[in-house]
């Protein structure tokens, strides 16, 4: 008895707690709120998180305050470069509200600041799925779709050829015996369904992306094979027998190759499936059940190249100018892609580039016939591993017309079995790009008949390689003036002789250790060579600095850049050196921009810089010593700013910006993120009479029937893919707008003018509106698929860039719509154009 008294009552107990529970949330709540109003957001989080653990009946109550509290600590946390703490404190968030949108949204922003671009693009798309009105995560959406689901999906799947070739193939091996199968890289699972539509007892499909997973587990369930198709979520690398299956299989489909055919690690992959997945294969002469032996599908491939000449190519991968307005670019900074700076880099780099050579804007001269590169046997395990450790080929391709070297275009045969292949050629229609390896550091690239381009081939760290392209010429010295052996040695030689002594001679050039290589992506080489940007930044930075200098300095300060045009910079004049504080001038451009030196030739200047890459500030560094400019001249404005986001701060605490340049426009076609928000703070720290460039851009569309957009952009129903039920799961993941057009190669039929859609202004923001109709007149009949539009750039009203220029380093983008839409000439169609944050929707009006 004495011991049930020291036990209270269940009843009692549980109130007593259900007190002091209430009791401890009430001043959690107000130790919370009480942080909030010290703006200590760390304490505050801490807080709401004891709250909604001991209260979950809260949540909805104090739902808007949490968030906020979540958002402002996150921004602290990541300003700290505390990444595990904040990714630590979302993943806390979302347990408690899994199903909110807002919070899904900004843990996706988070991950893409952070690289993370696959699992933001997820947040986003959950975000989007929870609330499809929820136009922020929409937005954010579309710009990663392309991670989620990257385009080729939509193109391939399209592809009726392809597909009725490779069902025909499978159809083939399974009702030869091969019923146990094995898909590597599975994607949305086509050719597992063809495998157990085929006949196959037993069908294993593999799948890295988390994504490509779900969608295909959607889409065998959908056809009604999920009984029969056992779907893992992994790596083939990873899988075991009996672990993941339970035997190992007679025949493994898969198309894990890209344009370059190795780089999606076909090799390594198959290396794996023979060691540890497949049955032994069927040796020579050899019958019986081909249930008995395993084999693959593709069996073999035969790779193939072609030397040519193509200007698009060349600007994107070679500076080939040596004064950019004015400003020289000095012999001693050598200027590389990174298609060939990865011969030597440390991480592996895709050694080559792609592009659909059919649709290249300007086209393309073959300068050698097609050659043979290699042949590799999947079906032979040897083989395979042998290609990973041999020694470079050496080959020689003699030249059959006049022209310059740009690149080797590299495309393949796929035998899938004896009877069917498909090819990827330029010439022929299919859903395949092409690898294109741009040749640099030649001293001279004009070839013509009689010449041999000269190559090593290798497939090393499992890409396909081709290095040290090289011309030899009985003109000239082998290895264009790189190799030891003399003309008149050569002349005694047999042509074949001659072939064997020169690829024997063959070397790759090094460096030398006084130059400065400066890797640039392809878009920053192009807007190097785009000489008209760079005349008209000049022209345009001139006259504001002209408004803005003391009318006896503007005489002097034009002699000057007359004087530095003609010797490439040449210090300052005395009259300039009188002036007692310099103009401020700010490139907050992306990537590599050499802007701020221009910038420096007009007179008593200060540019800053934002290039944020070691590499490339000493080689502005060296450019500004070239042209004469004082080491000190040209300033790194990150160095003096810790936060990246506080860039477009004052150069001293009493002075203003006399220019500040924004990017506004991506290389991908579409408005830079935030920019308007930029212009807004840009615009307070602007002298009087300062500009913003550019001060204001119009954005130009037209109509266009273009059937190429609408099978890049979704899944035609299911004739194309064979009956196989597909097009509405991964059409959930289609974007309204494309990005990275060429328009003036983009098969279309333009059924209208082109017309002033929007206009941004950076300078003048009363002027902008969030959305407008604007009317097109018909031109021609015809079905209105898409609307590619393009840009206007005016740094001011007389002084303008076209983004769809045949110089621009920009590309073009289109809304695609998802319903064609029947016009006739003479008619007027009404677009209704928003303008959201730094995003546009264009929908057409009935």
């Amino acid at each position: 008895m004495s011991n049930s008294r020291l036990r209270p009552r269940r009843g009692a107990g549980s109130g007593a707690r259900a007190a002091g529970r209430d009791e401890l949330v009430s001043r959690s709540l107000q130790s919370a709120e009480h942080c909030m109003r010290a703006q200590d957001f760390g304490t505050a989080y801490a807080h709401y998180l004891l709250v909604l653990s001991l209260a979950p009946e809260l949540k909805d109550d104090v739902k808007e305050t949490f968030q906020y509290t979540l958002f402002r600590w996150a921004e602290e946390l990541d300003a700290l470069n505390r990444t595990q703490d904040l990714l630590g404190c979302y993943e806390q968030a979302l347990e408690l509200f899994p199903d909110d949108e807002v919070i899904c949204n900004s843990m996706g922003e988070h991950l893409f600041r952070m690289g993370f671009r696959d699992e933001a693009a997820g947040y986003f798309h959950k975000a989007v799925k929870l609330n499809p009105d929820f136009s922020d995560a929409k937005e954010n959406f579309y710009r990663v779709a392309n991670w989620l689901v990257e385009r080729w999906h939509f193109i391939m799947l399209n592809d009726i050829k392809r597909n009725t070739i490779y069902n025909a193939a499978i159809q083939k091996a399974v009702r030869s015996g091969s019923k146990s199968v094995l898909d590597i890289g599975a994607g949305t699972g086509i050719l597992s369904m063809f495998a157990k539509r085929a006949g196959a007892h037993s069908v294993y499909a593999c799948e890295l992306s988390q994504t490509m997973y779900e969608l295909a587990c959607d889409v065998v369930a959908a056809n009604k094979m999920e009984a029969g198709i056992k779907l893992l979520h992994m790596k083939s690398l990873d899988i075991e027998v009996p672990k993941h299956i339970p035997e190992r299989v007679s025949l493994v489909v898969t198309e894990t190759v890209d344009a370059g055919l190795f780089g999606e690690g076909i090799v390594e992959s198959l290396i794996h499936a023979w060691e540890h997945l497949l049955l032994q294969p069927k040796t020579k002469g050899e019958n019986g059940n081909c249930e008995k032996y395993g084999k693959v599908i593709p069996a073999s491939a035969v790779i193939y190249g072609m030397a040519v000449e193509c200007a698009e190519i060349r600007r994107h991968h070679r500076v080939g100018i040596k004064d950019i307005a004015g400003i020289c670019l000095p012999t001693n900074v050598k200027f590389q892609s990174p298609t060939y700076s990865s011969v030597d880099a440390e991480e592996t780099v895709e050694p080559y580039t792609t592009e659909k050579m059919s649709r290249i804007p300007g086209g393309y001269l073959a300068l050698t016939e097609c050659f043979e590169i290699m042949t590799v046997d999947f079906n032979n395990i040897q083989e395979l591993k042998n290609l990973a450790t041999r020694k470079p080929d050496k080959i020689g391709v003699p030249v059959i017309k006049e022209g310059i070297l740009d690149a080797i275009v590299v495309w393949f045969v796929l035998q899938l079995d004896d009877e069917h292949s498909l090819c990827t050629s330029p010439s022929e229609e299919s859903c395949w790009e092409q690898a294109v390896y741009p040749v640099h550091d030649l001293a001279d690239y004009w070839i013509k008949p009689g010449d041999h381009v000269m190559m090593e081939v290798s497939c090393q760290d499992c890409y396909l390689r081709i290095q040290s392209i090289s011309v030899f010429s009985l003109e000239h010295e082998m290895d264009v003036g790189k190799s030891s052996t003399k003309n008149k040695d050569l002349l005694s030689l047999g042509n074949e002789a001659e072939l064997c002594s020169a690829l024997a001679n063959l070397q790759t050039s090094k460096p030398d250790a006084v130059e400065q290589t400066c890797v640039l992506e392809s878009t920053e080489i192009a807007l190097l060579n785009n000489i008209p940007y760079h005349e008209a930044f000049k022209m345009a930075m001139r006259k504001v600095l002209s408004s803005l200098t003391p009318e006896e300095l503007c005489q002097a300060v034009d002699a000057h850049c007359q004087d530095s045009e003609m010797s490439c910079g040449s210090g300052q004049s005395d009259s300039e050196q009188r002036a007692s504080e310099p103009f401020y001038v700010l490139d907050v451009s992306e990537g590599f921009s050499v802007l701020p030196i221009i910038a420096g030739t007009l007179g008593q200047v200060k540019p800053y810089s934002s290039v944020e890459k070691d590499q490339h500030r000493m080689t502005l560094d060296l450019i500004s010593e070239a042209n004469h400019f004082p080491k000190e001249t040209l300033e790194f404005w990150l160095r003096h700013v810790e936060d990246e986001s506080a860039v477009l701060q004052r150069p001293k605490s009493d002075k203003l910006w006399s220019i500040i340049i924004l990017d506004v426009i991506e290389p991908s076609g579409l408005i830079q993120q935030e920019i308007m928000e930029k212009a807004a703070i840009s615009r307070c720290l602007l002298q009087s009479g300062g500009k913003i460039f550019p001060q204001y851009v119009l954005m130009f569309g037209l109509l266009v029937e273009s059937q190429t957009l609408v099978e890049e952009n979704a899944v035609q129903g299911t004739a194309r893919t064979l009956g196989l039920n597909i097009a509405p799961f991964i059409n959930q993941f289609q974007v309204p707008i494309r990005a990275f057009l060429d328009l003036s190669s983009l098969p279309c039929i333009p059924l209208s003018k082109p017309v002033e859609l929007l206009r941004l202004d950076l300078m003048t923001p009363y002027l902008n509106t969030s959305n407008r109709e604007v009317k097109v007149h018909i031109c021609k009949s015809g079905q209105v698929t898409a609307i590619p539009f393009w840009y206007h750039m005016h740094l001011d009203d007389e002084i303008r860039l076209d983004t769809s220029s045949e110089v621009s380093h920009w590309k073009q983008a289109a809304v695609v719509l998802d319903n064609p839409i029947q016009v006739e000439m003479g008619e007027e169609l009404v677009l209704d154009v928003q303008h959201h944050k730094s995003n546009v929707s264009i929908t057409v009006k009935h």
